[in-house]
């Protein structure tokens, strides 16, 4: 059998609440800087919106989210995690330190409806 073989995240979908699109595009167009791209037509109808963070699409799609601790969370790898982490901070956004993984810095923090958001650099040697 042939393994699969992947060669990049296609894209991450976050849920919010039906409610919240509007603090939604806040927080992800505008703290974390992500740029919105056009929705396919056949799927505009659902609300939320799609946005891209570098190479990668996430999908900001709204639902009754029940769950409210999950271990589920897009992990995006960063240039520059220091200076986001000030960032986040001035925004008002909790960081959460995560256990270290060798050769990996990273730390976490929650958007205002519960998903994790992971931000990683590799460490150069």
């Amino acid at each position: 059998m042939n393994k699969i073989q992947y060669s990049k995240i296609d894209h991450v979908q976050i849920c919010v609440p039906a409610h919240s699109e509007s603090e939604a595009r806040e927080f992800y167009l505008h703290t974390l800087g992500f740029k919105e791209i056009s929705k396919p037509e056949s799927l505009r109808g659902s609300g939320g919106f799609w946005c891209s963070a570098g190479e990668i699409e996430v999908h900001i799609g709204l639902e009754d989210i029940k769950e409210t601790e999950s271990r589920r969370h897009p992990a995006f790898e960063i240039t520059n995690l220091d200076e986001a982490r000030k960032l986040l901070v001035e925004a008002g956004v909790k960081i959460k330190e995560e256990k270290p993984i060798p050769g990996r810095e990273r730390y976490s923090f929650p958007d205002p409806f519960g998903n994790k958001i992971e931000f990683l650099e590799y460490k150069k040697s």
